[in-house]
């Protein structure tokens, strides 16, 4: 009679920022699960994540919807950080003036603005 494994290690570990990543990669679990719930299947994402391997994203996938309710709190708060920290930025008024100056440069070189194609007949 044939045994079968009932553990399997599912290759993710936790940054000391609280990032869940996939395997040894920078990829996070964030970025597999938005994949996935956008309808990517495991070998699209892999083609999107050349660093992660095909077990990996299965087992990323599979960590994912037998935690759901887990990892989408983990998602919540990774999304509500996120918010605080470009709240933060775009109020810090260093930030501001660089923002102003780099675009300010741009400006000066005849760059494109936001939303600006190239001047017509280019």
């Amino acid at each position: 009679m044939a045994t079968v494994e009932s553990t399997l290690t599912v290759p993710l570990t936790v940054t000391e920022f609280g990032t869940i990543r996939v395997g040894g990669s920078r990829v996070s679990l964030d970025s597999v699960v938005h994949h996935f719930n956008l309808g990517a299947t495991p070998e699209q994402i892999v083609q999107s994540f050349p660093s992660l391997g095909l077990a990996e994203v299965y087992a990323a996938i599979a960590y994912y919807l037998t935690r759901r309710e887990e990892v989408e709190d983990y998602l919540q708060r990774q999304e509500a950080e996120a918010d605080d920290l470009r709240r933060r930025t775009e109020s810090d008024p260093g930030h501001q003036a660089a923002t102003a100056e780099l675009r300010r440069r741009l400006a000066a070189r005849g760059g494109p603005r936001r939303g600006e194609g190239p001047p017509a007949g280019e």
